[in-house]
């Protein structure tokens, strides 16, 4: 994960109500999310047609990813309001699935875009590893890319001198590890590439598709569609990097608002690492029509709308 906020140092009335305050923003967002996520991999899970198709597949695996990097920044979060302190050797672990899963999403939204690209031209002859028996080659080549950052990172790790990596409590956060100005330049670098490389194949699979569409005079309704969903990818790539938007926007908020450090840490952090991460799924997964009806049949409450609509058809 990206910064997290301060911790709370001195307990104070009014740092304990701000703490409060904080985490009660944070935990029904959270909560909110996961019903949605669940409700997804429900849907999933119970209808078989959906894992005949690599697309959906993908998608699932992205809705993984991504609750599983969103559970880890809240875990992070909280042990950062609470003053939480352990060993660096148990707060590593952590750091590390939440750095790769962090790396992970960008590489997800490339391969769904090369998914609809093959999908497209290669329709009747697709390459083994994007057929929905071996997709799983793909998934697991995004999750070995994805550990090289923290990988590399941790390697060049230099605790401060004072500390104990096996015994010495710390607070939780990536700035007790990135002590070095040479992992920090890594990190932005590796950053900087990865997304970079991602906005490159989402630009080549949109252009490639947009000329093909004005190609074909039959099926441009699929094609259409395809153009539409590496759009929508483009989206959800702006989204996961407004985490890297924290310096600028920090910049701007001291200039023009009287904030405490930690209260713009945590306004960066819920607007440009939770509510990104909630959005970017939630969008991709309900403009799908196929997926999106299925969800309302499991939901008790549409589900009580649909069957009177029905009967009265009938």
């Amino acid at each position: 994960m990206q910064n997290l906020t301060e911790p709370p140092g001195n307990a104070t009335p009014t740092k304990n109500v701000s703490i409060i305050v904080k985490v009660c923003v944070v935990i029904p967002f959270f909560c909110v999310f996961l019903y949605c996520i669940l409700l997804m991999l429900h849907t999933f899970v119970s209808h078989r047609q959906f894992f005949d198709s690599s697309r959906y597949i993908l998608f699932t695996y992205m809705l993984v990813n991504d609750t599983l990097q969103m559970l880890l920044s809240v875990v992070l979060f909280l042990f950062v309001m609470g003053n939480v302190n352990f060993p660096i050797i148990f707060c590593t672990p952590l750091l590390f699935l939440s750095t790769a899963t962090f790396q992970n999403s960008p590489l997800i939204l490339a391969a769904m875009s090369l998914e609809r690209y093959v999908a497209i031209f290669y329709p009747l002859h697709r390459p083994v590893s994007w057929r929905p028996e071996r997709i799983w080659v793909i998934i697991l080549s995004l999750w070995i890319v994805s550990c090289i950052l923290p990988t590399v990172d941790f390697i060049l790790m230099r605790p401060k001198a004072d500390v104990d990596v096996l015994s010495t409590p710390v607070l939780c956060k990536m700035t007790v590890l990135n002590s070095s100005p040479i992992q920090t330049l890594f990190k932005v670098v590796m950053n900087g590439l990865f997304f970079a490389l991602v906005a490159v194949v989402i630009l080549f699979t949109y252009i490639r598709i947009l000329l093909e569409t004005r190609k074909m005079r039959q099926d441009r309704v699929s094609v259409s569609k395809a153009l539409h969903t590496v759009v929508l990818h483009g989206f959800q790539l702006l989204l996961s990097m407004m985490a890297f938007t924290f310096p600028i926007t920090e910049s701007l908020i001291v200039l023009h608002v009287n904030w405490l450090q930690e209260h713009i840490s945590f306004f960066n952090y819920f607007c440009f690492v939770l509510l990104p991460r909630f959005l970017s799924p939630l969008i991709y997964g309900l403009r799908d029509e196929s997926l999106r009806s299925h969800m309302k049949r499991a939901v008790p409450c549409c589900r009580a709308r649909i069957s009177p609509h029905k009967a009265t058809k009938n």
